[in-house]
C-alpha cells in the first residue's frame, strides 16, 4: 500500500496509536481540571510504566487538554546531570505567559519571583556572561524564592504562581518526563511544594511520568507522598484496544486488516503501543493490498524487528559497558528459567549472580550504573527487572 499514506508513521494522524486505551487517563484528567478550577482539593499526577507504553504521549495529551481549558501550562524532562531550578523556571515562565496580561503589575511580580528563583542556581563569583539568563524581561524580586534552599524557595515559587493564576481564575499545570532522574534534593523540594499548595488549596497541579519505580523514589523522599499523587499505571495495551490502535488509523486510508492479522499482531507486539506503531509501519509499507493479511505480518516481522533491533533496543544496549552487558545478558538468562518469559515482571539478584557465577556483592557496581542509565529497575529489594519490554528476549537472540 502507498507507503506515503502511512497512518502509522511517527507524528502521523491526528490520534496516534499509543493513545488508544487511554480514554480514562484523559477523563479522569478533565475531572481533575475541574475539580481544581472550582478550589476543591485534588491531588497531582504520577504516570508510571516501562519504556514504549506511550507516557510521552499521554503526557502530552494531558497538557494538550489543560491548555484547551485555558490553563497555563510549561513542561521539561528531567535529566539526572541537571538540577530543578532552571527547567523548571523555563517551563512556569511559559505558563505565566499563556494566563496572558503579562504587564500587569502582579505578573510582573511573579515573573521577577521566578528570574530570582532561576538565577540563584548561579555559583558566587559567576561573572555576568556566565550567568543564566531565562529570558524574562521583568527584573529579579529580591527576597522571595531565593534563599538558596531548594525546598524553601520552591514552596515560595509555586504559593506565588499558585496566587497569581487563582487571581485570573485559571490553574498552572507542571508537566515533568522523566520524573525518576529527578536529584533527590529536588523530589523532596517539589513534594514538599505540592503539599503546601494542596494545603493553601491553590490552583497548581503537577503531572509527572516515569519508569514503574517512580513511586518508590516518591516515598523515599516524602513520607507522604502517596497522599500527594494520584498514581496511574500505564500498561500495555488489551488485546481490543490493541486492535483499535491497528484498525482506526487504517479505516481513515480505507483500508483494513483481516482477523488473522490481528492475532498474529498481537502476537508479535504484545500489546505495547511502540511495537504496534512499529509493525504496524512496516506491514502497512509491505503488504501489497487491503486488507492486510496474516501473511503480510509474517513478510513485515522481520523487517520490523531489525530496524527495533538498531534503534530501539540496540541503541540502548550501547550505552552499556561490557561489564554492563554482560549484567544486562544474565538477566536475560536468568528470566529464561522462567516458566513464561513474557509475563515476567523480575528476576532476583542471585538469580542473575548465580548465571554469571558470581558473587552479588561484585556485580553490584554494574548493576548501579544500569540502575542510574535507566535501563533497569528496582521494583522490591533484591528484585531487578528491564525498563525496556522484550529486552530479554532481544539479548537471547543475539549471538
Amino acid at each position: 500500500m502507498d507507503p506515503i499514506r502511512n497512518p502509522y508513521a511517527p507524528g502521523a494522524g491526528q490520534r496516534p496509536p499509543e493513545l488508544a486505551g487511554r480514554d480514562g487517563e484523559l477523563d479522569t484528567f478533565a475531572v481533575v481540571l475541574e475539580r481544581v478550577a472550582r478550589g476543591r482539593p485534588e491531588r497531582s499526577i504520577v504516570l508510571t510504566g516501562l519504556r514504549g507504553v506511550g507516557k510521552t504521549v499521554l503526557l502530552n495529551a494531558l497538557r494538550s487538554a489543560a491548555v484547551r481549558a485555558k490553563w497555563g501550562t510549561g513542561k521539561w524532562e528531567a535529566r539526572p546531570e541537571q538540577r530543578l531550578r532552571r527547567p523548571i523556571s523555563a517551563a512556569l515562565h511559559v505558563a505565566v505567559r499563556e494566563l496572558g496580561h503579562t504587564q500587569t503589575d502582579d505578573v510582573q511580580q511573579v515573573l521577577g519571583v521566578i528570574k530570582a528563583f532561576a538565577q540563584r542556581d548561579t555559583p558566587p563569583g559567576a561573572k555576568l556572561r556566565e550567568k543564566w539568563n531565562p529570558g524574562i524581561d521583568a527584573p529579579a524580586v529580591s527576597g522571595r524564592a531565593d534563599s538558596g534552599d531548594i525546598e524553601i524557595d520552591l514552596v515560595e515559587l509555586l504559593t506565588d504562581v499558585g496566587g497569581l493564576a487563582a487571581d485570573v481564575g485559571r490553574g498552572i499545570a507542571l508537566f515533568v518526563d522523566e520524573m525518576q532522574d529527578l536529584h533527590p534534593d529536588d523530589v523532596s523540594a517539589l513534594c514538599a511544594a505540592c503539599h503546601e499548595i494542596s494545603q493553601a488549596g491553590l490552583p497548581v497541579i503537577v503531572v509527572g511520568a516515569g519508569l514503574p519505580h517512580l513511586p518508590t523514589v516518591l516515598s523515599a523522599s516524602k513520607s507522604y507522598s502517596e497522599r500527594l499523587f494520584r498514581y496511574a499505571r500505564i500498561d500495555r495495551l488489551p488485546r481490543d484496544a490493541a486492535d483499535r490502535a491497528l484498525q482506526s488509523p487504517a479505516q481513515d486510508e480505507d483500508a483494513a486488516f483481516e482477523q488473522d492479522a490481528l492475532d498474529a499482531m498481537y502476537a508479535v507486539t504484545g500489546g505495547y503501543p511502540y511495537f504496534i506503531q512499529a509493525y504496524g509501519k512496516v506491514a502497512w509499507d509491505l503488504a501489497p493490498r487491503s486488507p492486510i493479511t496474516a501473511a503480510d505480518v509474517a513478510v513485515a516481522a522481520p523487517e520490523a524487528d531489525a530496524e527495533l533491533a538498531v534503534g530501539f533496543f540496540g541503541s540502548r544496549y550501547e550505552r552499556a559497558t561490557p561489564g554492563e552487558r554482560e549484567y544486562l545478558r544474565g538477566m536475560a538468562d536468568a528470566a529464561s528459567d522462567e516458566p513464561d518469559v513474557d509475563e515476567i515482571e523480575s528476576v532476583t539478584t542471585a538469580a542473575v549472580a548465580d548465571v554469571l557465577g558470581r558473587k552479588p556483592q561484585s556485580l553490584s557496581p554494574a548493576r548501579d550504573a544500569l540502575l542510574k542509565k535507566g535501563l533497569i529497575y528496582s521494583g522490591e529489594r533484591g528484585r531487578i527487572a528491564f525498563t525496556v519490554p522484550h529486552f530479554g528476549r532481544y539479548l537471547r537472540s543475539q549471538t
